[in-house]
Order: structure tokens, then C-alpha cells, then sequence
């Protein structure tokens, strides 16, 4: 079995990729240096492949007990077939980095060097500074939020053998799913009983008003100047066991009309939506949906939110509620999966009904479906509507997988994954959601190749 060595500097974010991975809580993690100590080895699987993960102590030889930790945590991934080597994207790289990401290189062996801490695009640039290092393979992510990580999964999977049901595919391409597939045991991740909400909109749509009729008291500061919000504002609340987080975010304008302190407010929307679940998009329905409003809706589809579509201040709506739904899926194509909510945050009419949304959406926001009827799906789909071919050449689906939640996520296994046409991977999320529901949530399918490397594609 494939042995995966995170190394690197001490709270560049091992320990914490490493549990993402795990998807559990093994290797505690702390803001102090040299926490990890003992390189820790744990089984895990990587889209249905398996392989060893090890976690080891910060690369620092300051003093004699780190010595001992780098020499061990050097021996390890001398052992390893693929090295993660991590740096802290929010400092300059190092020169002891550099030097002892030469050392690595020097191995022969597939390695990486991984830019954790890069939180939003704006920090994207801050990584250029890492390219001295002259790595082939540079991945930019954060662990914190889950940003990154998928792509980089998928690069470590290239490395790793493929699942006995994708062997069997290689020798027979018509095969039976009913006859390959056998029911996997479900991912056991830890139970999160928090559900991060951003509330997000125009200036001046109400947002204020409606985090205080769903908390039942003033909690945020409510006037009719536009713009009273700058600072993101926190509130929790308790809901069927839930811990139900509330932000209400700084109010939106457009680019030329941001002035002094809003410009702040606005990267700090941006970085409560990348800890976010679920976007609560609040649409003025007095008023005549605008460009802006699109363009705010477009944020949720660019973090891949879970979503609802809140109509405040129904109670002076300028039109019907079919032709205000019409209207919606016409201009906001890319969240035709969000539920769409009337209400008025001022006397409270249909606020009660958010919270069920909220239950409802995340549910669908984080739901595994098991591998057989995943691909039992696909199949059928597949059959009904065969894949359009590449210039004669058969374009197949082998084998379907979902790797990740929040949202779900799934790589479709394919003799040609360049071939796949968005209008048929389209098709196929619409099947899942035929079969599973899964209302609110957006569904990433990843096409990849069984062997990255000699793939025909």
C-alpha cells in the first residue's frame, strides 16, 4: 500500500490536512509550535483508493528533542512514495524551506509543495513568492476551509492503484454494475452540529431586519440608511439540536459606490462566504430584480453554497409569486436548485418557515450517496441517453464515486474524462437529483481517467 508523508515546518497545517483527509479529528492540532511530535500513520481512503497517510512532527532543529523530531519525520518520508511538503502561505518562504525542499527533491519522488493558508483570491498572489522553489507540481489550499483540497486529492490519486472494480472495468468495458459493485462502508466523518449561514444582498434589502425576526430579538443594529452594516455580525442559536450560526454580512453596493471602510466590509463578505454552508441570497421583492443582484447571486455559485432564495418585504411585492419565481429561474439559471422563500422580516410572516429550509438544505448539503446506487444512477442514465462520441470514438462511463460532501462531490471514471460535454454532465446532475432530491445544494462531477499517465483521452 502507497505511503503519503505530509512534512514541513512546524503549524504550517499538517495535522489539520491530515484529519481533513482522515475525515476525523486524529492528530490534535493547536496554534503552538512543534504540537506534533511522533509521526502517526493512519489507513485512509482517497476516492476509493486506499493508502497510508502519515503525519509528522515540524521540520526544526532547535534544540535536541526537535532534532530528534525532524530526523524522524526526514526518515519518514525517505520511506514514502509521495511527499506533501507544506508552507504557510500567509509567510515568506524560508530558506531553511527551500533547503530542506531541495533535500526532498533529491528522493526522486513524486512530491508536492502545498501552499496552505491561502484563504481567498486576493492571498492567490501571495503564493507566487513560493515559485523560487522551483516545484513542477504547486497546489495553493486551505484546510480551514476546504479550499483546494479536492484538486489536491486528485493529484495524489494519480499515484495511487486503482479499486479492484476499476481493474475488473479494464477487461471488460460491458460490464454489469449489479455484478462488480458491492455496498462500500459509508465514510464515518465526524458529526458537525453547526451550520455556518451567511446572509448575504443588496444594500438595504432587509438583512438586518430578518437575522432579528428569525433570532426574536434585536441582535443587529436595523436603520433606513444603506450600508448600516460593516462588520460582519455572528449569532448563534439553537434549533432541533442544531447549532444554527448566523452571519449578517455588510450590505453590497456596486464597485464604483464602495467608499472608505465598505471596501473592507466587502473582502470580509468574501471570507465569511468561504466558511459558510448556506447562503440566504435576500432579494427586495418591492423592487425590480437588478444586475447587481445577479451578480451577488453569482458569489454562492462561485463558493458552491447550499442556498435559499429569500423574497423580503412580500408583503409590497410588484408581482405575482409565479411570475417573481419565473423571473428568478430565467436570471439566476445557476441556482435553479435553490428553494425560493416569501416572507417579510418586518411583521414576521413566514420567518418561522427559514429554519426547516436551513435543516432541509444542509442535509442535501452534505449527503453521501452510497457507491452501488450512485452508480445504479449513472447507468441507467447512461442508457437512456448515450454519451455523444469524440469524432467516432466511444466516450464511456466506467465507474462513479462521491469523495467529498459540502457539496457533494463525485469523479466519474471515463476512457476520454477531456470529452465530456457540459451539456451531458448537466443531464447526469439532473438524474441525481430525479433520484436523490437533493434541493439547494449545487453537485460537482469530476470526469478523470482510470491512469493519468497513459491515458488516451
Amino acid at each position: 500500500m502507497k505511503t503519503i508523508a505530509l512534512v514541513g515546518l512546524p503549524n504550517v497545517g499538517k495535522s489539520s490536512l491530515f484529519n481533513r483527509i482522515a475525515k476525523e479529528r486524529l492528530a490534535i492540532t493547536s496554534e503552538v509550535s512543534g504540537t506534533t511530535r511522533d509521526v502517526r500513520y493512519r489507513e485512509v481512503e482517497i476516492e476509493g483508493r486506499s493508502c497510508i497517510l502519515a503525519d509528522t512532527g515540524g521540520l526544526d532543529d532547535s534544540g535536541e528533542l526537535f532534532e530528534n523530531v525532524q530526523k524522524h519525520s526526514l526518515k519518514a518520508a525517505k520511506k514514502a512514495d509521495v511527499i506533501l511538503f507544506l508552507t504557510d502561505g500567509k509567510m515568506l518562504p524560508s530558506d531553511k524551506e527551500k533547503k530542506l525542499f531541495f533535500q526532498l527533491q533529491k528522493l526522486k519522488k513524486p512530491i508536492a509543495l502545498v501552499i496552505n493558508k491561502i484563504d481567498n483570491e486576493k492571498e492567490e498572489s501571495q503564493a507566487w513568492e513560493f515559485h523560487q522553489f522551483g516545484a513542477q507540481n504547486i497546489f495553493t489550499i486551505s484546510v480551514s476551509h476546504n479550499r483546494g483540497v479536492a484538486k489536491l486529492l486528485l493529484w495524489i490519486c494519480s499515484f495511487l492503484p486503482a479499486p479492484q472494480e476499476e481493474l475488473k472495468l479494464e477487461e471488460d468495458d460491458d460490464f454489469s454494475l449489479e455484478e462488480i459493485l458491492e455496498e462500500k462502508e459509508e465514510v464515518v466523518e465526524e458529526e458537525d452540529d453547526t451550520i455556518n449561514i451567511a446572509i448575504i444582498g443588496r444594500v438595504n434589502v432587509g438583512k438586518s431586519s430578518l437575522l432579528n425576526a428569525i433570532l426574536g430579538e434585536e441582535r443587529s443594529v436595523v436603520s433606513s440608511i444603506a450600508g448600516t452594516t460593516i462588520d460582519p455580525v455572528d449569532e448563534m442559536m439553537i434549533y432541533e439540536g442544531l447549532k444554527l450560526n448566523f452571519v449578517d454580512t455588510a450590505g453590497i453596493r456596486k464597485r464604483g459606490r464602495i467608499e472608505g471602510i465598505e471596501k473592507y466590509a466587502l473582502n470580509r463578505t468574501r471570507s465569511m462566504l468561504e466558511r459558510a454552508d448556506i447562503a440566504l441570497l435576500v432579494l427586495d421583492a418591492s423592487e425590480p430584480l437588478t444586475e447587481l443582484d445577479e451578480r451577488i447571486a453569482s458569489l454562492i455559485d462561485e463558493y458552491e453554497l447550499g442556498s435559499i432564495i429569500v423574497l423580503n418585504k412580500w408583503d409590497k411585492a410588484m408581482q405575482s409569486y409565479e411570475k417573481s419565481v419565473e423571473e428568478l429561474r430565467y436570471k439566476f439559471k445557476f441556482l435553479a436548485y435553490a428553494p425560493v422563500l416569501t416572507l417579510s422580516a418586518l411583521s414576521k410572516k413566514r420567518v418561522y418557515k427559514i429554519n426547516d429550509f436551513i435543516v432541509r438544505v444542509f442535509n442535501n448539503y452534505s449527503f453521501r450517496i452510497p457507491t452501488s446506487k450512485l452508480n445504479e444512477v449513472i447507468k441507467d442514465a447512461s442508457i437512456k441517453h448515450q454519451l455523444p462520441s469524440d469524432k467516432g470514438k466511444h466516450v464511456k462511463i466506467y465507474f462513479a464515486t462521491q469523495f467529498d460532501t459540502k457539496p457533494p462531490r463525485f469523479a466519474l471514471v471515463m476512457n476520454r474524462p477531456k470529452k465530456l460535454h457540459f451539456s451531458y454532465k448537466r443531464y447526469l446532475i439532473n438524474k441525481l437529483r430525479e433520484a436523490f432530491g437533493l434541493e439547494g445544494t449545487p453537485l460537482i462531477l469530476i470526469p478523470r481517467a482510470r491512469g493519468e499517465k497513459d491515458e488516451e483521452q
